[in-house]
């Protein structure tokens, strides 16, 4: 299995716990409870760039409390969404910064209570009948009072894909990102398609080329806000790119040395690549492995 970005967090999510009310009750007097610090969303850390914590003391009259499971001794921890807190897929340069330097289980846990917290802020109503709805199953399901409708923290399906021709790779990039960044393309899946027909789509759809033979990779959470990375690999027959300006700002063919200057910092690199928690990264870098140096 190849480890990506926001995976391999340490808490065991304890799922039994969520429907049983008298547990989680148990759960939240627990003197050892432990609430994650967050900042306007953000995550709040050690000097080491660990997760910072606190007690259930710390937490707000108007929050939303989220019972994220058991550490390896049993105690409980927990998050909290706020009114206010951030809620769609920016985020602070300090954030970035944060995430670079973040241990991979403490970014797997931090992921998780972006998305859900996220989730929260977003959907305090029914979307059947507007009603406001109620918190249950320790913060993982909200249940509308009027209508019964149940309503769980959505994921999205995100196909991210590199297309090969002749021993390179398609990369392209948006006008907001950082001067000379590239990755790989990507889109949401559609209803009514599988994975490998939205790969297929979206290559076309943003860079005009044709892809076939489409294979998996590897996938990845993403909590900005709330997506499920699907890294793909296929092949095109032609080399010729139709760039869709409203999708992506330019695209490139690069080769695998290109690929593997860039993922190793040289400064003579073509370009610079995705940061180390996006699986655009972890695409590259498997990528450049399946084929030796030149």
């Amino acid at each position: 299995m190849i480890a990506t970005g926001f995976t391999g967090g340490w808490l065991d999510r304890a799922d039994h716990v969520r429907g049983d009310p008298d547990a989680l009750a148990r759960l939240t007097g627990d003197w050892r409870a432990r609430l994650l610090k967050l900042q306007g969303g953000d995550p709040s850390v050690d000097a080491e760039g660990r997760l910072a914590w606190g007690t259930l003391a710390d937490a707000a009259d108007d929050g939303t409390l989220v019972f994220l499971g058991l550490d390896d001794g049993g105690r409980p921890h927990f998050a909290e969404s706020r009114p206010g807190d951030a809620s769609g897929p920016a985020r602070s340069p300090a954030l970035y910064r944060m995430l670079d330097a973040m241990p991979a289980g403490d970014a797997a846990i931090f992921g998780a209570v972006r998305s859900v917290t996220g989730w929260h802020a977003r959907n305090r109503f029914c979307a059947n009948c507007a009603t406001p709805t109620q918190v249950t199953r320790g913060g993982w399901l909200r249940k509308c009072p009027s209508c019964a409708a149940e309503h769980y923290p959505r994921v999205d399906p995100v196909v991210i894909m590199l297309a090969e021709h002749d021993g390179r790779a398609l990369l392209g990039r948006q006008a907001m990102w950082p001067k000379g960044r590239y990755s790989a393309l990507a889109g949401f899946v559609e209803p009514g398609e599988s994975l490998e027909e939205a790969v297929a789509r979206e290559v076309h759809e943003e860079a005009g080329v044709r892809v076939r033979d489409v294979r998996y990779v590897a996938s990845q959470p993403w909590p900005f806000p709330g997506q499920l990375m699907i890294a793909a690999v296929g092949i095109a027959d032609d080399d010729t790119l139709t760039i869709d300006a409203n999708e992506i700002e330019h695209a490139i063919w690069a080769t695998r040395d290109e690929v593997r200057a860039a993922l190793a910092g040289d400064p003579a690199a073509p370009f610079l690549p995705p940061p180390p928690y996006a699986i655009a990264r972890t695409l590259l870098e498997w990528w450049t492995a399946q084929s030796p140096a030149a």
